[in-house]
Order: structure tokens, then C-alpha cells, then sequence
């Protein structure tokens, strides 16, 4: 038996009923939405064989809280499909270079959200992040993430720098960011199988994780603030490794 949660938002929503139905028990959805991108999240369950609630407002309030539930709600039964065990396995069968992203620690839920959702746009194949201190994949991190958390693999993982070493064993650099690094994002290559390292908000990368990296590299700051956004420096690491792996296949 899976772990049960209630997910909440139309792309989350949604995205479970597509990708995982096996595990979305109910749909609850409120009145007055009768709007068409309602009226498909509907006709997608009903295939799928979930039963649809219309239901008011108030009751999706009780359910989750005061949440922006957009008035759609569901029970997903979380399965275990990605855990430790599935990284290295993953890894080996790729048929193209690693591309992975690493959390460090990131305790925030909208910031993890983000990760995942740009993870996805750029084509990372997983996201790795520590079991402990840090945030798993909350029903809030589901709707930030606007159906990316059922594409991505996110694997929480024990021990982070020893995961990190058997990546490193599988041939993946490590090129952690970090403020007073010699090199910048521009000048580093990030065409081969890499995973990128990011630290938690505030207080960046810990210690042993910084020591794990094969590389540093730094975002280049031209104004007053000393840093980024957790979410943002990913963005913007991911998309300058995916501009330079589409260039060299083209």
C-alpha cells in the first residue's frame, strides 16, 4: 500500500490522472468550475475510471486548508517508484549523457516546485536530493511544479555525498555553484554527463557536498545582490548546460 495524500491545482491534477491514474482514487472538483480546461480534467477520469465529485467550494477548503486549490482536489496513493536504489540503474541504461540535478538541502516547497518544473523543461533525467532537511514531494511542491513532479524522477537519497561518489564512479562530473569559485557558468562545459549541484536557500551548498564536486563554477553578479534565488540559479544553470548539449548535437 502507498503512502495517501491529497493533491491539489489543475496542472497537478491533471498530470496525475494522465501519468499515474492507477494512483489517483478521487477527484473532487468544486461547482462552479465548468470552465473547458474543467470539462477535460473530467472526461480524463472518467476514462481512467476515477470517480468525479462536484463538490462546493467550502468542502475543498476542509479538505486542504486555504491553499489556491483552484477548485480541484484528488487522493493520490504515492507509490514508491523512484527511491535510491532505482538512481544508478537509471543512470546506467540512459542512451544519452547524464543530466542530473542535485539539491542540497532545499527546504522550501515552491522553491522545489520550481527546481522541478525547469528540471523538466530542460531535460534533466533526475533530481537527487537528501532524505533529511530538505523537502519531499508535498502536495504544494506538486502544484508549483505544474505536472513536472510525475515526469522528473525525484530520488531522496541517504546519504547525499555518497551517492555523489557512485555518481562519480559512473563516469558524471560534479559542478557545484558557488559564490567565490574562479569560474563562471560561461566559461565551464557542461556538454558531457554532469550532474549540477545547488545549495539550500541562504546558506548554499554544506561543507561535505562542496568537497564532493569535481568543479566550482560561479554566476556572474553584475548588480548590488550577492545571490540568487535557489530556483532561479537553477534555471539558469540548466538552460545554459541544455543550450550548450542542443549545440553540440546539432
Amino acid at each position: 500500500m502507498g503512502k495517501h495524500n491529497l493533491i491539489y491545482g489543475l496542472h497537478a491534477v491533471q498530470a496525475a490522472v494522465e501519468k499515474e491514474p492507477e494512483n489517483v482514487q478521487h477527484v473532487w472538483l468544486e461547482h462552479a468550475r465548468k470552465d473547458e480546461r474543467a470539462q477535460k480534467l473530467v472526461g480524463l477520469a472518467r476514462q481512467a475510471g476515477i470517480e468525479v465529485h462536484r463538490v462546493k467550494r467550502e468542502e475543498l477548503d476542509r479538505l486542504v486548508g486555504s491553499v489556491k486549490h483552484q477548485g480541484v482536489v484528488a487522493d493520490f496513493s504515492q507509490m514508491p517508484a523512484w527511491d535510491e536504489s532505482s538512481l544508478l540503474p537509471l543512470v546506467q541504461q540512459l542512451e544519452q549523457p547524464a543530466f542530473l540535478l542535485i539539491l542540497d538541502g532545499v527546504q522550501d516547497p515552491h522553491n522545489l516546485g520550481a527546481c522541478l518544473r525547469t528540471a523538466d523543461a530542460a531535460g534533466v533525467h533526475a533530481v537527487i536530493a537528501p532524505r533529511d532537511k530538505a523537502c519531499s514531494l508535498t502536495a504544494t511542491v506538486r502544484k508549483v511544479a505544474c505536472g513536472a513532479a510525475e515526469n522528473v524522477p525525484f530520488i531522496q537519497v541517504t546519504n547525499l555525498a555518497r551517492t555523489m561518489r557512485a555518481l562519480q564512479q559512473e563516469g558524471i562530473w560534479l559542478t557545484g555553484t558557488d559564490v567565490d569559485a574562479d569560474q563562471n557558468l560561461y566559461q565551464s562545459d557542461l556538454t558531457g554527463p554532469i550532474g549540477l549541484v545547488l545549495g539550500a536557500e541562504g546558506a548554499g551548498m554544506r561543507r561535505l557536498t562542496r568537497e564532493h564536486c569535481d568543479s566550482l563554477i560561479s554566476l556572474p553578479m553584475q548588480g548590488s545582490v550577492q545571490s540568487l534565488n535557489v530556483s532561479v540559479s537553477a534555471g539558469v544553470c540548466l538552460y545554459e548546460a541544455l543550450r550548450q548539449r542542443s549545440s553540440l548535437s546539432s
